[in-house]
C-alpha cells in the first residue's frame, strides 16, 4: 500500500487523517489527526482509541 505521495506504507507507520471520516453503520466519526497502521493486504487496517481495530477502504 502507498500513500498519496507514492511512499510505501508498512505495519506500524503513522499517517495523518486530513478530514473527519464517518464510520459506516455508526454515528461516530474518526477525527482529524493521526492513526497507526496494522499490516494488511489491499485495505488499511488501523487501531483507533475508543473504536478498536477497523479497516478503511
Amino acid at each position: 500500500m502507498r500513500d498519496g505521495l507514492g511512499n510505501l506504507l508498512a505495519d506500524g507507520d503513522t499517517v495523518a487523517v486530513i478530514k473527519d471520516l464517518k464510520i459506516k453503520g455508526s454515528s461516530s466519526v474518526i477525527k482529524v489527526g493521526t492513526i497507526r497502521l496494522i499490516a494488511g493486504d489491499d485495505e488499511i487496517y488501523c487501531k483507533l482509541p475508543g473504536f478498536g481495530e477497523i479497516s478503511l477502504k
